[in-house]
């Protein structure tokens, strides 16, 4: 059996602060960390329904988000399943509406859906027009890196650091 196509996707406005935190931290993992060759990152940036071709083409999808969920800033959260898509992401992000709908629209245009899962950091502004993200994000930044790797770990990849 053929290991799983997983799609790593960092998502988010990094002009915004903190909303850039999964474009920034797929940027970092690149740098860091070795994956092997079924696991594609991707910086998904605001791109939204754009991304439907490459969603379509994986059999996981590991979304890196910032995502309120009414923890302190920094705080990393897993979401999946039903709890998904009313979950996923800001309010007021640009993307998040149009990543959600284009899980659903990869189902209804008889494309495959994914499993998806989101791995969030709680931001503490998304407000500030600020290509950096805050000192508490930054931070916390190496939890959701951590967390991304166990999640690959449970799908069966060996992930390691860079030496």
């Amino acid at each position: 059996m053929s290991d799983p196509e997983i799609l790593v996707l960092g998502v988010g406005n990094i002009l915004l602060g903190d909303e850039g935190i999964g474009v920034h931290t797929v940027r970092r993992l690149r740098e860091e960390y070795v994956f092997p060759p079924n696991v594609r990152l991707l910086d998904g940036g605001t791109l939204g329904l754009s991304l439907m071709e490459h969603i379509e083409s994986c059999s996981w999808l590991l979304v890196l988000d910032a995502v309120r969920g009414g923890g302190s800033p920094g705080s990393v959260y897993r979401l999946e399943g039903e709890g998904l898509r009313s979950s996923l992401g800001l309010s007021d992000s640009m993307h998040q509406v149009d990543l959600a709908d284009t899980l659903i629209l990869c189902e209804l245009s008889g494309g495959r859906r994914p499993r998806a899962v989101v791995l969030g950091l709680e931001p503490e502004s998304v407000s500030d027009f600020s290509p950096d993200l805050s000192a508490t994000a930054k931070a916390a930044q190496p939890k959701l890196c951590l967390a991304l790797v166990a999640e690959l770990e449970k799908l069966g990849c060996k992930v390691r650091k860079k030496d």
